[in-house]
């Protein structure tokens, strides 16, 4: 199975509400010689899920620009896309899965509230 495009995700069913909690890292780009530089290629920032009940990583291009939200911010993604690198280890492989995005951006539609389980149905 090939993934050429990655994995595009619905964030409303797959992830809920989007919380900001802080800058995990940076990631710096590489000279020819493998060397790193002062260069930003890309940061990876924390935020909390509610549908999946976890903290959950993004990686932001550099050109996007430093986020610096408040605490428990109520951010969106732009363009997510879910992919996979895998490393072969003699005889089993070992793949994982990381997220990136176009940027990371203040959500400014309202919060919906969540639905409340109607007990006045009791006879």
């Amino acid at each position: 199975m090939r993934l050429a495009e990655g994995i595009v995700i619905d964030l409303e069913e797959t992830f809920g509400v989007l919380k900001f909690s802080g800058q995990r890292r940076e990631r710096f780009v590489q000279d020819e010689d493998g060397n790193r530089t002062d260069d930003v290629k890309e940061r990876t920032y924390d935020l909390k899920s509610m549908k999946q009940g976890m903290m959950i990583q993004v990686s932001i291009p550099a050109e996007a620009g430093v986020k610096d939200f408040k605490y428990n911010q109520i951010v969106t993604l732009v363009d997510p896309v879910i992919d996979t690198v895998a490393n072969a280890n003699f005889n089993r492989v070992e793949t994982s899965w990381y997220m990136k995005a176009k940027d990371l951006v203040i959500d400014t539609a309202p919060v919906k509230p969540q639905e409340k389980p109607n007990n006045n149905d009791k006879k």
